[in-house]
């Protein structure tokens, strides 16, 4: 017992396999076994990324006690679901751990680990501190003041940070980070590369939504949104940095006696 315990610690796929009865698709092994700190999964629709960033939540509280785990979404109905496939997980357990606490939104391991469930509010999440993992699932259509509201609390405990979705336009932090120069683990998963998915089924989604919002759902391509009135691709080909300003602006500053350091614009015409 000792040593399957030391094993499925060091090795999550096994643990997968064995202990909860997933069979990993070939890239949910790499994620799994993945030591990076930053990971973005840009799925495809079913492609068993709220399963497997699951198990990897469950894993982390059982093997490495102490571990605050936090599952955010757009909606606390949505963190609900992913903390759902935790419990169920949980379930097949042998022993099943004790809990301390145990509910709908969290649960508590004796071990000190705790599973918090958070709705898509920036002002309701900065209580947390010293967190190990954040997993936010459908990044796509969560807030950017809510994702940068969550960086700061991994600075101390150099926790875990998973952004998951499918695309939602060219905009956003999900976007943003995806195609930035940031040090993330980017791993893309289109339906054609999800076996419970068939060829027929694709196409006929293809015929039944279009190519936008099939491109979206199933290839994982950040298209610009139908209302867009400029691509993104060409406002980025307008930009320059080698251009001086036509009209430069410096800022100078005075204090004012009924508050702080108030900037004033000066315009150099």
């Amino acid at each position: 017992m000792m040593k399957d315990s030391l094993r499925y610690s060091l090795d999550p796929v096994s643990w997968c396999s064995e202990v909860l009865d997933i069979t990993p698709d070939p890239w949910q092994s790499d994620v799994l076994r993945s030591q990076s700190r930053r990971v973005i999964l840009n799925c495809c629709r079913q492609a068993g990324k709220s399963t497997i960033a699951a198990a990897i939540a469950l894993h982390m509280a059982v093997y490495r006690p102490g571990s605050l785990i936090l599952l955010i979404s757009p909606t606390l109905r949505q963190s609900n679901e992913l903390f759902r496939k935790v419990s169920d997980h949980m379930k097949k357990l042998k022993p099943r751990p004790q809990l301390d606490e145990d509910n709908k939104l969290s649960c508590t391991f004796t071990n000190g680990s705790r599973i918090v469930s958070l709705p898509g509010s920036e002002e309701t999440i900065r209580g947390y501190s010293g967190v190990s993992l954040v997993i936010e699932d459908e990044s796509s259509r969560v807030e950017d003041s809510l994702y940068r509201s969550v960086r700061p609390m991994l600075a101390v405990s150099a926790g875990r940070h998973f952004l998951m979705s499918t695309p939602w336009g060219t905009r956003g932090h999900f976007f943003e980070e995806w195609i930035g120069s940031g040090v993330w683990d980017r791993v893309e998963i289109a339906a054609s590369m999800v076996s419970r998915i068939s060829p027929d089924f694709l196409e006929e989604e293809r015929q039944a939504l279009g190519e936008w919002w099939f491109n979206q759902e199933y290839l994982c391509s950040f298209s610009d949104t139908t209302d867009s009135l400029f691509r993104y691709d060409d406002i980025q080909a307008c930009l320059c940095d080698d251009i001086e300003p036509l009209f430069p602006v410096t800022l100078t500053y005075t204090v004012s006696p009924l508050s702080d350091t108030i900037p004033l614009i000066e315009e150099a015409l």
